[in-house]
C-alpha cells in the first residue's frame, strides 16, 4: 500500500473546518484526488456527540475542562491554551488565540449564526475612507451564498434590508416568551429585531432530519440537523473515493521546487513524531487565518526568505477580530414563570442586525445584537450570583425557593461588531519560542482603536436601555472608559480574520481576487485569512462561499492546464 508521501495528489488541503471542508467537497466532486491534513483527531458528530447526556451525568455538571473549554460535553477539542502549543504576545498586550484540534474544527461547536456580508461590507473604504475595499463585490459572491444556503440549509426571514441580504431560507422557529418580550422592547426603541439566521434545519434536507429542539447544538448534533463540516461536507467528499484524510498531522511548512511552485507539505505525525511530506500539484491552506499565516511564515527558503507568499511582507498584517461586550439584566416580569414548553434550537430565535447610520454617530462601523435568556436545561453555574437579586441570597428552603422564582428571569444582550483594520494588530513568528514539535510559534500584537471603544460604549448603552424598557435592572454597572467600556480581548470572540488578505495590488496583498497567492500560482487560501475587512456579521458563511468560489477557480484552471 502506498503511503501518502509516495503519491502526488492533485490537491493537498490543510485544515478541515468550514473552508477546508468546502474545498474538499467541491474539488472531489470535480474529480480531483485530494488529501486533507488535520492536526487533531477524527470527529463524527453523529457518533461522538454527548447531545443526549444530562448535566448530572458529569461530576462537574458539564463545567469546562482544560481539554474542552466550552464545557465538558462540548464538541470542542482545543481552546485558548493547548499543552505543548504555546503562542506569545508582545509585552503589555493581550490576544487570546483559540485553536480547534479536531476534524471539522470550529464548525463542531460554533453558534451557527450564518450571516451574509452585505454590498456595503465589500466597499467600506469607498464609503467612509477607512481600511480598504475588497477586490470583489457582493454580486461576485451572491451566487455562492445561494449555493451554500441550498447545500447546507439555513432558516431565516426575507426582510429586504439593504446591507443584510436575504438568503434561500427555511422557515424560522417561532420566538419564545422571553424573546417576544425583548422584541416588544426593541420595537418601542426602534431597534430592528428579526428572526435569527442559523444553519440549523427546520425542515428535512436530503438525508438530514430537521431539528428536534433539544437545544444542545454546541455538543455536536447526533441527528445531523445542524451544520458541521465533517458530516455535511467531508463525509459526502469521502463517498466519492477521491478524498484521503490524515489526522494527527501538525503541518510545519510548505516546500517549493526550482520553479518556485508549491511542491509538498511537511508535517509532524503526532503518533510517530516523524516528519512526513505530502506532495501535491495544488496546495490549499484552510487551517484558520492565523494558523495558515504561521505555516506561510515558517515556509522560508532562499527564494522566499520572508516566508511563502510574503515577498511584500504583508502576511500576518491587518489582523482583526470581532468586537464584543455583553450585559445581563434581571427582568421581574419573567419571575415566577409558569412551567411551559420552551422548545427551540440551540440558540436564539431572534437577533438585531445593525440599524443605524454611522454618519450620525461617533464611530464608523456597526454591530449586531445576539440575545439570550429563557428556562433551558440548567447546567453548571446556573443563577450564579443570586445574591444580586432583591432578596440578597440566603440559605435552606428560602434559597431553593428563590432559585425557582428567579430561574428564567435573566436576559442577556451581546454585541458583535466590526473592527477597522489597523497597523498595530498583526502576528509574526516569535524568534525564540517553538512548540513541542520544534515549530516556531506566533507572536501577537494587538491594540483596539478609539473606533472600537466608542462602538462598544454604544453597545453597553443600548443593552441597558433595552433592559430598562423591559422593566428590568442590569446585573452589572456600566464599565468605565478606563476599562474600555467592557470590550472583549482581541481574539476572544474567535473571529480572527485578514492576515493573508486578497487584493488587486500585489504590493499590498498576498492573494489575488481568486484567493490565489500572487507569488505562487498553485497556492490558495480558503479560510478567514483572505478577508479584507470584518463586517458586523459572523464570518463563517462568507468563508464557505469564498472557499466554494476558490475551489471552482481551481477546477477551471486545472481543466485549462494552468495548474
Amino acid at each position: 500500500m502506498k503511503r501518502p508521501q509516495d503519491t502526488i495528489y492533485d490537491v493537498c488541503i490543510v485544515g478541515s473546518g468550514a473552508g477546508g471542508g468546502m474545498a474538499a467537497h467541491v474539488l472531489t466532486r470535480a474529480g480531483a484526488d485530494v488529501i486533507m491534513l488535520e492536526a487533531g483527531p477524527r470527529w463524527d458528530n453523529t457518533k461522538d456527540s454527548a447531545m443526549f447526556k444530562w448535566p448530572y451525568e458529569s461530576p462537574r455538571r458539564g463545567a469546562s475542562t482544560h481539554e474542552r473549554q466550552f464545557g465538558e460535553f462540548g464538541a470542542n477539542l482545543g481552546g485558548w491554551s493547548l499543552d505543548g502549543e504555546p503562542y506569545t504576545t508582545a509585552p503589555g498586550e493581550r490576544f487570546d488565540w483559540f485553536r480547534s484540534r479536531m476534524l471539522g474544527g470550529r464548525t463542531n461547536h460554533w453558534g451557527r449564526i450564518s450571516l451574509r456580508f452585505g454590498p456595503d461590507d465589500f466597499r467600506r473604504k469607498s464609503i467612509d475612507g477607512l481600511g480598504d475595499d475588497w477586490p470583489i463585490t457582493y454580486q461576485d459572491l451572491a451566487p455562492y451564498y445561494d449555493r451554500v444556503d441550498r447545500l447546507i440549509g439555513i432558516f431565516g426571514s426575507r426582510e429586504g434590508l439593504p446591507n443584510h441580504p436575504d438568503g434561500v431560507f427555511q422557515p424560522p422557529p417561532r420566538p419564545r416568551c422571553w424573546e417576544l418580550l425583548i422584541k416588544k422592547a426593541a420595537d418601542r426603541l426602534k431597534v430592528t429585531c428579526i428572526p435569527a439566521r442559523l444553519s440549523i434545519l427546520t425542515r428535512p434536507l436530503g438525508d438530514r432530519a430537521a431539528c428536534h429542539y433539544c437545544g444542545q447544538c454546541s455538543r455536536g448534533c447526533a441527528t445531523n440537523a445542524n451544520f458541521t463540516s465533517p458530516n455535511v461536507l467531508i463525509l459526502p467528499a469521502l463517498t466519492t473515493g477521491k478524498l484521503t484524510i490524515k489526522t494527527g498531522a501538525m503541518v510545519r511548512e510548505i516546500t517549493t521546487n526550482a520553479a518556485g511552485l508549491a511542491e509538498s507539505v511537511a508535517y509532524i505525525d503526532k503518533a510517530t513524531l516523524r516528519e512526513e511530506r505530502v506532495r501535491a500539484r495544488v496546495v490549499v491552506l484552510a487551517a484558520s487565518s492565523c494558523e495558515s499565516t504561521r505555516i506561510l511564515l515558517n515556509s522560508r527558503s532562499s527564494r522566499f526568505p520572508n516566508g511563502l507568499a510574503n515577498s511584500n511582507g504583508v502576511v500576518g498584517k491587518y489582523l482583526t477580530d470581532t468586537t464584543g461586550t455583553s450585559v445581563s439584566g434581571f427582568v421581574p416580569a419573567l419571575m415566577d414563570g409558569v412551567h411551559h414548553n420552551e422548545d427551540g434550537v440551540g440558540g436564539a430565535h431572534l437577533y438585531m442586525p445593525w440599524w443605524l447610520d454611522n454618519a450620525k454617530l461617533d464611530f464608523p462601523r456597526g454591530y449586531h445584537i445576539e440575545i439570550g435568556g429563557g428556562r433551558g436545561l440548567p447546567g453548571f453555574g446556573v443563577l450564579g450570583g443570586i445574591q444580586r437579586f432583591p432578596p440578597g441570597g440566603g440559605y435552606g428552603k428560602q434559597l431553593k425557593d428563590d432559585y425557582r422564582r428567579y430561574y428564567g428571569s435573566v436576559v442577556n444582550f451581546a454585541g458583535r461588531g466590526e473592527q477597522v483594520p489597523n497597523e498595530h494588530c498583526y502576528c509574526e513568528i516569535d524568534p525564540n519560542v517553538v512548540d513541542q514539535w520544534g515549530i516556531p510559534v506566533l507572536r501577537f500584537h494587538w491594540k483596539w482603536a478609539d473606533h472600537e471603544y466608542q462602538q462598544v460604549k454604544h453597545m453597553q448603552e443600548t443593552f441597558r436601555a433595552l433592559i430598562a424598557e423591559m422593566g428590568g435592572t442590569p446585573l452589572s454597572p456600566m464599565p468605565p472608559a478606563e476599562r474600555g467600556y467592557g470590550i472583549s480581548n482581541g481574539g476572544e470572540i474567535i473571529h480572527e480574520l485578514g492576515t493573508i488578505r486578497m487584493g488587486n495590488n500585489p504590493s499590498t496583498s498576498a492573494l489575488n481576487r481568486n484567493c490565489q497567492a500572487h507569488d505562487v500560482k498553485n497556492l490558495f487560501v480558503a479560510d478567514g485569512g483572505p478577508f479584507v475587512s470584518q463586517a458586523d456579521k459572523n464570518p463563517t458563511w462568507t468563508i464557505l462561499a469564498l472557499a466554494w468560489r476558490t475551489a471552482d477557480y481551481i477546477v477551471e484552471q486545472r481543466k485549462a492546464g494552468a495548474l
